[in-house]
Order: C-alpha cells, then sequence, then structure tokens
C-alpha cells in the first residue's frame, strides 16, 4: 500500500482575527489559532459554539467577516483551488453514493483527488470484507467508517474532522486514532472538533467560547 508522506514540508496552518456570523448573530470574534507540521489542534465548546462553522472556514466553504485563515502565510481565499487539494474534510454527513459499492465509493474518490490508494483506505477501517457490498446496505457505523477511509486512502497534508467519533464502536474509534497518529508521524496536520475524549497526542486544544460573549451574541439583536 501507498505511504503519504509530508515529512519534507514544515507547513503552517493558522488564523487572526476571525469573526464569524451565523443567521445575523455573531457566533465566535476575534479567534487566532496555530498549528504546525506533525500536531493536531483540537475544537471544544458546548453545542452551537461554532466549532462546524470553523471547520467549515477552515476547509474554504464560508467566508468569515473578519480575519483570515493562512496556510505558510499565504491566505487560502488566494488560491482555493489550492486549499481544496491539499485538504481532506469529513463532515457531519458521510456523503456516502448508496449505489456504489464500499471499495467503488472510495475508488470515486480516489479518481475525484486524482491520486490515492484505495487498498490502504479499506484496510485502514477495516473494510476489505465489505468491498463489494452494496453501501446502501452499510450500517451507520460502517457509512461512517466508509467516510472516514477516505482520509487514508488519498494524500492530504490536512485533515479537518467535524465530530469524526460520531456513531463508532470502540475498535474503530482505535482505527482513527491510530489513523491520526500515523498522519502526525508523517508530518501531517489534524483538526478535530469533539465532545467526547479522543486519544490525540499532544493536542493544541481551542475553546470556542473563549471566542464568544454576550456583546458579540447581540450585536445585530436589537437594542
Amino acid at each position: 500500500m501507498a505511504e503519504f508522506c509530508y515529512c519534507g514540508d514544515m507547513n503552517q496552518f493558522s488564523a487572526t482575527g476571525l469573526t464569524c456570523m451565523r443567521g445575523g448573530r455573531v457566533v465566535f470574534s476575534k479567534l487566532d489559532f496555530e498549528v504546525e507540521s506533525g500536531r493536531a489542534l483540537l475544537l471544544v465548546g458546548p453545542n452551537g459554539s461554532g466549532k462546524s462553522s470553523l471547520l467549515r472556514l477552515m476547509c474554504g466553504l464560508a467566508r468569515p467577516v473578519a480575519g483570515a485563515i493562512a496556510w505558510n502565510g499565504e491566505a487560502i481565499d488566494d488560491n482555493p483551488e489550492q486549499h481544496a487539494a491539499r485538504l481532506n474534510f469529513v463532515g457531519h454527513l458521510d456523503a456516502v453514493k448508496p449505489s456504489l459499492t464500499v471499495a467503488e465509493n472510495l475508488a470515486d474518490w480516489v479518481d475525484l483527488r486524482g491520486d490515492g490508494d484505495v487498498a490502504r483506505g479499506l484496510a485502514r477501517f477495516a473494510l476489505r470484507p465489505l468491498a463489494e457490498m452494496p453501501a446502501r446496505l452499510l450500517s451507520a457505523g460502517q457509512r461512517r467508517r466508509l467516510a472516514l477511509a477516505r482520509i487514508a486512502a488519498s494524500p492530504a497534508a490536512l485533515w479537518l474532522l467535524d465530530e469524526p467519533t460520531v456513531v463508532l464502536d470502540r475498535d474503530s474509534v482505535a482505527a482513527l486514532e491510530a489513523a491520526i497518529d500515523d498522519h502526525l508521524d508523517r508530518g501531517g496536520i489534524v483538526v478535530l472538533s469533539s465532545n467526547v475524549d479522543v486519544g490525540l497526542r499532544d493536542p493544541i486544544v481551542l475553546r470556542i467560547d473563549d471566542f464568544t460573549s454576550v456583546d458579540d451574541a447581540l450585536l445585530d439583536g436589537p437594542a
């Protein structure tokens, strides 16, 4: 199986002064972060604090109303295609095509990305026995494992994972933790949101609710 390594590059993913609004409300403001190759950034905070919103900003699916996000000092908005090519994102939705088999779903993803190893993704999340099964027959946990198998199947220096352990059993959580450790050992960067304990190695912890206030929440409300 192919190995993806970013050890020759020292990358930095950072942001300064981020302000995010959702539904006319300031979700967080003046948020900064910095994470380098081989490190994980753990996003924590109560439901609604903005963890998913921040991840959407990080992958370029939304834009902040203030501040900037940068890769090696270059704003990601300056070259969104290049930023998309360097990341793998797993959100709340598994984005699995029910008419394709497990292996075909991964192959479709690898073809879209232009590089990767289907066998590596299947092996990492114990999907080899299910390779020829139509995705419509998968359980919720199996669908989640298939969604996560994409990050192992295709190379990307930056992994953005939004509550990735939802519906996973203990063995699958352990497989995810091992995949993250391997990615960090190869010089990758991981940003992960979670309200449960995930075995990350010496993560940088970012509490999203440290960047919210009553004043922020009322900026666009009635006087």
